[in-house]
């Protein structure tokens, strides 16, 4: 006789019954029993398209001191959004309603509505409405529209966090960022921030006859970067295929093809950590000019950032944490070694050349150096372990070991660095670029020993890509390439801790 089957699990993500409509919560019933006496009125709770002529935050900037004649010449005006505040006053009642612009006060009355009064009244907080009606000023000040009709365009089946304790827990807030978004307005002005931000980036490249382009999401070779990727599988081609974790090569690539000055604004994916400065994907801005170096980009990096905070933060000064971070100056360079003996004096020449000498001075701050990591890579695991986190005006890091970066081309000065820089600020990397690597023998050479080191267990060493050397082949001509993260760039605009805190929808662990 066979066992009785368990009960079916709930699918992934499912909430417990008593969070579901109808559950334990007796707020959420009497929303319910709101919504079916809607429906036996014959309204629909979820409404149709409305005829919207102004939106509430517009109006309340644009007449903020106008005149009592100035309001009636404006004449009838229809706006809609979420009702975020109600007060009852027996005939009158006041209600504040938000849209995208911002919010505009409601005042109705029982004599102006008639039989509707008592429904406006049954409305609840997050209700989505949309109404007619004049502008006026109240006793106050406060510019109003006095009701004269309105529409019910869709029931909240859930009420809003309570006003003023609002949605403080931060995972909540990450979770359900559509709340956050409705109980916290500087979280939607950190997301107007991002979005302009990103504008003006793309202009500031459209200007200077930058190309826009899409390449590659998935790729049956991840290259680009020294990280792990998320694979996938292609069902029809039967082929295993990965998220990009850098569109480096495509558009290098194109490059070669003769687009000399290309850009693109995209996701990358990096099955890698989480913390305060790395989420899974993240968005980046990578561009490419034929005929320039490393240099160069560092005077363009510095002429970006300047420009893109004038036009977004109307300054070159920034506030972020306790530090007031200063765009204005030339920006500091110092080398991954000089770095080291400025905020680590104590590391002399002879640590920095010695293998065991500098594993030991990692495994004395917690770092676990990897087995195969050679001079190169242990050079710059004690630059990110002692002098990163120091470099808090921006600075150019300059003079990167080859080791550890297989992209880019030798210094003709000394072939054991390369032509490369790395931008930091608030102790954040923003921005990597550096003179790209164009001789297919060197790159031939450097990706058969990325592949030997992930042979040897690294699993964020690149794969050797056999198309990409046969591109370098018909030629590349000398070229300069960068990336920078945009979204620790919004960080550092907007004064945010975390990466979380300027992503939408952050990756979390699943739900309990």
């Amino acid at each position: 006789m066979s066992a009785t089957p368990p009960p079916s699990a709930p699918p992934p993500g499912a909430p417990p019954p008593a969070e579901r409509p109808g559950g334990a919560n007796p707020l959420v019933r009497r929303r319910l029993e709101k919504l079916e006496a809607l429906r036996r009125s014959g309204v629909d709770p979820f409404g149709q398209r409305f005829p919207v002529t102004h939106w509430g935050g517009e109006l309340a900037r644009r007449h903020q001191d106008a005149s009592e004649d100035a309001l009636k010449a404006v004449g009838p005006v229809t706006v809609a959004g979420r009702v975020v505040a109600l007060r009852h006053h027996g005939k009158t009642c006041f209600a504040h309603l938000r849209d995208q612009s911002g919010q505009i006060q409601l005042y109705a009355r029982a004599d102006a509505l008639g039989e509707r009064y008592a429904a406006f009244t049954e409305l609840d907080v997050g209700d989505f409405i949309g109404v007619t009606g004049e502008l006026f000023r109240t006793r106050t000040g406060e510019l109003t529209v006095a009701v004269r009709s309105f529409e019910f365009l869709a029931k909240s089946l859930r009420p809003l966090p309570e006003k003023w304790h609002g949605l403080k827990d931060v995972e909540t807030r990450y979770r359900r960022r559509y709340v956050d978004l409705v109980m916290n307005p500087q979280v939607r002005e950190t997301f107007v921030m991002k979005s302009r931000l990103i504008r003006e980036l793309r202009a500031f490249l459209d200007a200077r006859g930058f190309l826009e382009v899409e390449t590659p999401m998935m790729q049956p070779i991840p290259g680009g970067a020294a990280a792990k990727p998320f694979v996938t599988h292609h069902n029809a081609l039967d082929m295993p295929l990965y998220l990009r974790v850098a569109p480096e090569l495509y558009l290098k690539r194109l490059v070669v093809g003769g687009l000399e000055k290309v850009f693109e604004i995209n996701r990358n994916f990096r099955n890698e950590g989480i913390s305060t400065r790395h989420n899974p994907e993240f968005t980046m801005l990578e561009f490419y000019e034929a005929y320039r170096d490393y240099r160069h980009l560092m005077e363009l990096t510095q002429e970006l950032l300047r420009e893109v905070a004038r036009k977004v933060l109307g300054t070159l000064q920034m506030r972020y944490g306790e530090h007031t971070v200063d765009l204005a100056g030339p920006f500091e360079q110092l080398s991954v070694l000089q770095a080291i003996r400025k905020f680590h004096p104590e590391t002399g020449e002879r640590e920095l050349g010695s293998r065991e000498a500098l594993i030991a001075a990692l495994k004395k701050r917690g770092v676990e150096p990897h087995a195969n990591a050679g001079l190169g890579a242990l050079q710059l695991a004690l630059f990110e372990a002692t002098a990163e986190q120091q470099l808090i005006q921006p600075t150019f890091i300059v003079d990167y070991p080859a080791e550890v970066s297989p992209l880019a081309r030798r210094s003709d000065a000394n072939p054991e660095v390369v032509e490369r820089f790395e931008l930091y600020i608030a102790g954040r990397e923003i921005a990597n670029g550096f003179s790209e690597l164009n001789d297919p023998e060197d790159q031939d050479a450097r990706f058969k020993e990325q592949a030997k080191a992930k042979a040897g267990g690294n699993e964020e060493a690149m794969y050797y890509d056999a198309d990409y050397i046969r591109a370098l082949e018909y030629g590349l001509p000398p070229a300069a390439g960068e990336g920078i993260g945009i979204d620790r760039l919004v960080m550092l605009f907007t004064d945010s801790p975390s990466i979380r805190d300027v992503l939408l929808f952050p990756h979390l662990r699943a739900e309990a």
